[in-house]
């Protein structure tokens, strides 16, 4: 009844105000007499005039803006993955997105495409999204460089870093010596093309580096330490020298930028000394999420424009005071990583791809269309290497370093990124690169930032050693291993009372191995400890009140499918237990374009959806993430479903067909390990008479009398499903489980879904 009188209700009000507002147009039309008012005729049809007004919409310099925005995410999002699935760093998929769009190729190919997405009266606007966009990044590139380990570690970092700046800054200059004539601008004096050219070669990406270095799990190693203080006193340093450079170019000569640099350094005084005690105050009243008011927000983002405004007046660059305004943040890691968050996710995936594209719109390819113009780009990637890469080493070995560690220092520092496009682009806009030579120097940049993983993994090959051809896990073959690998700490304390579940009497001969894997997106280098500790606090707690012993693994990945099979493959383990798939969409292309990472269906929806509401699964019975760890995976594979598991002493296992009597084995560990009483149901009538699979539980009877039992039953009762605390089920039963949408479905206990031993 109360649904009828609101409906007349709606009805009524939409139906009398609609009609009050017509009758007051009548009436107004009324007053347009002696107004003089002409409509405008057309002798169009309707349809062309909907034609011409859709065309002018689409030619809208907003629509414009905005069609440019999700061509340029898409394309950026597809190439990063493709780079990740190359065992790149995204950014590198990203650098090639831009020149991909630009002239160099559709513009090459599709002239008219290019000219309508990318006419030349909208590059204006592309270019001021893309500088706020690089100005939030380098607020977040200041944020994640950790003074703390500057001050504390920075002696033989300092000569590392300093050396792979000085000696490719001199080989840089000889380098503009030689070309100065054919690729500088007319206009150029050669003391700011030298200087210029000098600052492109000696720069280091220190963002990529330090998600490489996560990347490759070496991060808690003496060796990666050593390298990000290295790239972070090269960034800091780099940016002070290209503030110099840049006053100096403006300047058009050392003296006139004399007054430059002096206002430059009352400005950094004024940050160091005044601003950031400020700053350190107000962090330390305000350091938690909800205590973290916009007003208290609106303050640092007020202090991030201004700085970078009062740098872009003085002459010496907006990104600088960008960069400056992140480093002086107070040094509380929650506080920053609050920022971050804040920050990270508009300035990455929204605007930093148009600084990307906006580069590659400048990148003009087939402007080196000589093969005396490549060997020239050939010589300027071969001084860049030659003075990033070779200087960085011999420096490490100077100060002490092993030969493997030093030559990995000098790829790492060699990587340029996306830093290097952020200087070039200045470069590019002072006038001091011709477009040739920007070119050139972009095409560098991507080399350089490339060759970083293959560098590393050959000299990893070179030095390695007879004891790392045999890893410490494979030498204890006669043990139980178990790896479970969880996301949220909760879980892996859930998947660790399993496991131990499975050994606890074989405390001697079992182990179990805990691992973590992090998105590399949402992991900073400098908090890289503090995480850690957070995600295994559970499962430490858990093993402690188990008195059982566990390995932690921790790494972090751009791939984390890939990085679990190759951890499980490569270590010999028994058996790998996961989580249930966090999305349908996750690991499918649309999810990893979309980076796709947090809980978009959880395991309940799933179960719920499966008793006939909702027919989802047809096409997915994991989400494909699970598919591509069960088809990849040489070892037995358990997905876990957990539904408040607690212990596993009453257990039952619906078989199926005879092809599942894998389980019995599982069944027996549980049975001697947790005294689990255990119950097979024989679903569909097959297994009673099945010799193999009956002799398998007279084994277990004899052993463990009472603790085992067959029983036919098609029809599952619920008050049989609450008296249980897990299932064991076989990845095929599972599949047809779902599809058989049998009504006890929905009741079932926490559930193990094991592949079968015989298909991986």
């Amino acid at each position: 009844m109360k649904k009828i009188r609101n409906s007349i209700f709606y009805v009524s009000i939409i139906g009398g105000f609609s009609v009050l507002m017509y009758w007051i147009i009548l009436l107004g039309a009324k007053l347009e007499v002696g107004r003089n008012i002409t409509v405008p005729q057309s002798d169009k049809a309707q349809w062309a005039e909907f034609v011409d007004s859709f065309v002018h919409n689409l030619q809208h310099p907003l629509a414009l803006l905005l069609a440019q925005i999700i061509t340029i995410i898409f394309v950026a999002r597809l190439f990063g993955w493709i780079c990740i699935k190359m065992k790149q760093p995204a950014v590198i998929g990203e650098m090639i997105a831009g020149i991909v769009l630009g002239p160099s190729l559709i513009g090459m190919y599709f002239p008219e495409f290019s000219a309508t997405l990318f006419p030349a009266q909208s590059l204006g606007n592309l270019q001021f999204l893309s500088q706020i966009g690089l100005i939030l990044f380098m607020y977040i590139v200041g944020m994640e460089i950790d003074m703390k380990i500057l001050r504390n570690k920075a002696h033989d970092a300092v000569v590392i870093s300093h050396a792979s700046i000085i000696i490719p800054f001199a080989l840089g200059m000889g380098l503009a010596y030689f070309i100065y004539d054919q690729f500088a601008p007319a206009n150029v004096q050669f003391a700011s093309f030298g200087l210029f050219t000098g600052i492109a070669m000696s720069i280091t990406a220190f963002p990529v580096l330090a998600r490489i270095v996560q990347e490759r799990g070496i991060h808690k190693t003496r060796l990666g330490t050593i390298v990000i203080t290295c790239a972070a006193a090269d960034d800091i340093t780099a940016w002070c020298i290209l503030a110099a450079v840049i006053a100096i170019v403006k300047a058009g000569s050392f003296e006139s930028a004399l007054y430059t640099i002096v206002m430059a350094l009352v400005y950094v005084g004024i940050m160091l000394k005044v601003v950031r005690p400020f700053l350190k105050r107000i962090g330390d009243l305000y350091s938690t999420k909800e205590s973290l008011s916009k007003p208290i927000v609106a303050i640092f983002f007020l202090t991030l424009i201004i700085s970078a405004y009062a740098t872009e007046v003085i002459g010496i660059h907006a990104l600088f005071g960008a960069f400056i305004a992140g480093a002086i943040m107070p040094e509380n890691i929650k506080f920053r990583n609050l920022f971050i968050e804040k920050v990270e996710d508009v300035a990455l995936v929204l605007l930093l791809p148009l600084f990307f594209v906006f580069t590659g719109l400048r990148t003009q390819i087939g402007l080196l269309n000589d093969p005396y113009l490549w060997k020239v780009a050939g010589m300027i990637f071969l001084v860049a290497v030659i003075g990033k890469f070779v200087s960085s080493t011999f420096a490490a070995k100077f100060v002490g370093q092993n030969w493997k560690d030093s030559l990995s220092i000098g790829a790492l520092m060699n990587t340029r990124g996306l830093t290097e496009l952020v200087v070039l682009n200045i470069g590019y806009d002072l006038g001091v690169l011709s477009p040739q030579l920007f070119s050139m120097m972009v095409i560098m940049a991507l080399a350089t930032t490339f060759m970083t993983g293959p560098t590393l993994d050959l000299i990893n090959w070179i030095f390695k050693s007879k004891e790392e051809e045999v890893p410490q896990d494979m030498k204890t073959l006669s043990q139980y291993k178990i790896l479970l690998s969880f996301g949220k700490p909760e879980s892996g304390k859930t998947l660790f009372k399993l496991a131990d579940s499975l050994t606890k009497k074989l405390q001697d001969n079992s182990e179990l191995t805990a691992m973590h894997i992090a998105p590399t997106n949402e992991l900073h280098h400098y908090d890289t400890e503090e995480y850690e500790t957070v995600s295994f606090k559970e499962v430490i707690e858990e093993s402690k009140t188990l008195n059982r012993q566990v390995t932690t693994m921790f790494k972090a990945s751009a791939d984390i499918d890939n990085e679990i099979t190759n951890v499980v493959n490569k270590g010999d383990y028994d058996l790998l237990l996961i989580g249930l798939g966090q999305s349908i969409y996750e690991g499918s292309l649309l999810g990893k374009l979309l980076g796709f990472t947090t809980r978009i269906i959880n395991p309940e929806k799933l179960l719920s959806t499966v008793t006939g509401k909702e027919n989802i699964f047809d096409n997915a019975i994991f989400d494909e993430g699970t598919k591509h760890i069960l088809s990849k995976s040489r070892v037995p594979v358990g997905i876990f479903i957990d539904k408040n598991f607690v212990k596993a002493e009453r257990i039952f296992i619906p078989l199926f067909t005879t092809q599942d009597n894998y389980l019995i084995n599982y069944a027996q560990k549980l049975i001697h390990n947790s005294g689990a009483q255990v119950i097979i149901l024989d679903i569909e009538g097959k297994i009673k008479n099945d010799a193999e699979t009956k002799e398998k539980i007279r084994a277990i009877e004899q052993v463990a009398p009472s603790h085992i039992m067959l029983q036919k039953e098609q029809v599952v009762e619920k008050e049989f499903l609450k008296e249980q605390d897990l299932m064991l089920i076989s990845s095929e039963s599972w599949k047809r489980l779902l599809e058989s949408k049998k009504p006890w479905l929905s009741e079932i206990p926490s559930t193990l879904i094991i592949s079968d031993e015989k298909t991986v």
